[in-house]
């Protein structure tokens, strides 16, 4: 009896406990956050899109090349295109023989009713596909897309998740006319080479691989995503081997993993950017000159030197280094206590209280938070700081119920639009994108007019004008463009780091040696 409960305690501490990363056939990945919905129709959150991706098949696919990932697409269930001279109509050629896990065929009319979808559901992925007007099934192969206006970033629009192609049989999960978010805010159903076979909330995600993939089987059987809020955790997981991939491991925690001879540390350029949302509808803060005030406020140079220990740059401006539309002459904001008083007095905002929630979703927001109280007290401004779980901190960005939220944003696609439009347009208000609840006529004019436009030099100079007014409403506190690291087990191959897709990876191209 006393052998069969030694045996029954072991079964159970190997039932529960996390599977080894020694696993040849399965990876595993740690990161600090939960997922918010499993929903491609829905979610606008990387971390979400990091289980999403690999379960999803697109029309079109962001490029690989001598192992680096670029920011052109090429094909992927379309396997070829044109577009008519006007730039208003794209045919699509479908793939012949991809399907969905129950056989259904991925043909046209899933391509246009995955589309159709999302556009309903009229959330943040909607937006990146909103240039779409009308579409018409030419054929089980064929699709026609009519856009509302000439467009240039159209097709790299189909490559992010909005773009995502689902089972038109879920229609039959969907609760009144909910269109199935309800299912597949906790489900999959797409064609992708990979499928979600178990989410814990609050302890991981797993994905099993589809060895019958219509791209090839992927090199893995199984991709396990554990949450661990802790970095510490992450960190000693990955150096005792028990995960193959950490993320956002604490800057100050990486020269250990550097001098460990069983770990790669990845650096690459990002296009990831860390800013602070102020909510310009909210009390005092509806004032731009308390808005300046508290851009005023930020030590930047310390908080990249100290914090991020000089692994970032201080953003100039809303488009980031590196994207066409970024000017190195627009203003930028420096650290100057008398100036912010000076700019508060005037507004009548002295002994001013605010709130920065955050969330755990990045490993150097705590610290970021308590240099930002410092400073803040050097003006005279009281700041509460207010951690929570990140699906909460989202709910509460779309509903404008904040003061200061620190934030991160990193474009699906390589167009200033993905800053200027969702950033700035006051009809994104909320997740979409304008999570400072910013109004301004003439700015929502110039950037609506830009995306209007497929000419690059006009789109340039009107972002251009659109910028110097942004700068000087201060609707946001332009923190960094950080640099990313990934620290991998030294048997990992095949990763490529996509600066269009962060807190992602190529899942199905990871082999372990």
């Amino acid at each position: 009896m006393r052998i069969w409960s030694i045996l029954c305690c072991l079964a159970l501490l190997l039932a529960v406990s996390p599977a080894h990363a020694a696993d040849k056939d399965t990876l595993v990945v740690s990161v600090p956050s939960d997922i918010h919905t499993l929903d491609p129709g829905v979610s606008s959150d990387n971390y979400d899109w990091r289980q999403i991706y690999p379960c999803y098949d697109r029309l079109v696919k962001y490029k690989v090349e001598n192992g680096k990932g670029l920011t052109e697409v090429e094909p992927m269930a379309a396997e070829s295109w044109t577009v008519s001279p006007d730039g208003l109509v794209w045919t699509f050629k479908i793939r012949k023989g991809i399907t969905f896990d129950d056989g259904t065929p991925l043909d046209a009319e899933a391509v246009r009713y995955s589309l159709d979808r999302t556009l309903a559901i009229g959330k943040g992925p909607a937006d990146n596909i909103g240039a779409i007007a009308s579409m018409k099934v030419v054929d089980p192969q064929t699709l026609e897309v009519t856009l509302k206006n000439p467009y240039g970033p159209f097709l790299q629009t189909l490559a992010t998740d909005g773009g995502s192609i689902v089972n038109p049989k879920v229609a039959a999960k969907a609760v009144g006319d909910d269109k199935a978010q309800a299912y597949l805010a906790e489900h999959v159903d797409g064609s992708g080479p990979f499928t979600v076979a178990e989410w814990t909330r609050g302890q991981r995600c797993v994905l099993e691989a589809k060895p019958g993939y219509w791209g090839g089987a992927p090199k893995v059987k199984k991709v396990i995503i554990r949450f661990m809020s802790e970095s510490a955790d992450r960190r000693m997981a990955l150096e005792k081997g028990d995960v193959d991939i950490a993320e956002n491991i604490l800057i100050d925690q990486i020269p250990a993993l550097e001098k460990n001879p069983d770990i790669v540390v990845n650096r690459f350029p990002a296009q990831m950017v860390e800013y602070v949302y102020i909510n310009c509808q909210n009390g005092k803060l509806a004032d731009p000159r308390v808005r300046q005030a508290l851009s005023y406020a930020v030590d930047y140079k310390g908080i990249i030197g100290q914090v991020l220990q000089g692994n970032g740059m201080q953003m100039r401006g809303p488009i980031p280094d590196g994207m066409w539309g970024h000017r190195d002459d627009v203003f930028q904001y420096s650290l100057d206590a008398a100036k912010a008083k000076e700019l508060l007095k005037a507004a009548g905002a002295e002994n001013l209280e605010l709130t920065l929630i955050y969330s755990e979703r990045r490993s150097t927001w705590e610290q970021i938070a308590q240099v930002m109280q410092a400073n803040f007290a050097d003006i005279g401004v009281k700041l509460k700081l207010e951690l929570m779980s990140n699906p909460t901190l989202r709910d509460k960005i779309d509903k404008g119920d904040f003061e200061l939220c620190l934030g991160a944003w990193s474009p699906d696609f390589a167009d200033p639009y993905m800053f200027m439009n969702f950033w700035f347009d006051s009809k994104n208000a909320g997740l979409p994108g304008n999570r400072g609840f910013y109004k301004n006529d003439a700015v929502d004019e110039l950037v609506r007019k830009a995306a209007a436009l497929s000419d690059v030099a006009e789109r340039k100079k009107l972002y251009s004008q659109a910028q110097d007014i942004i700068m000087k409403d201060a609707p946001y506190i332009f923190l960094y463009q950080i640099q990313t690291i990934v620290p991998v087990r030294k048997d990992v191959k095949g990763y490529v780091f996509n600066p269009m897709l962060e807190s992602m990876y190529n899942f199905e191209a990871i082999s372990k040696n």
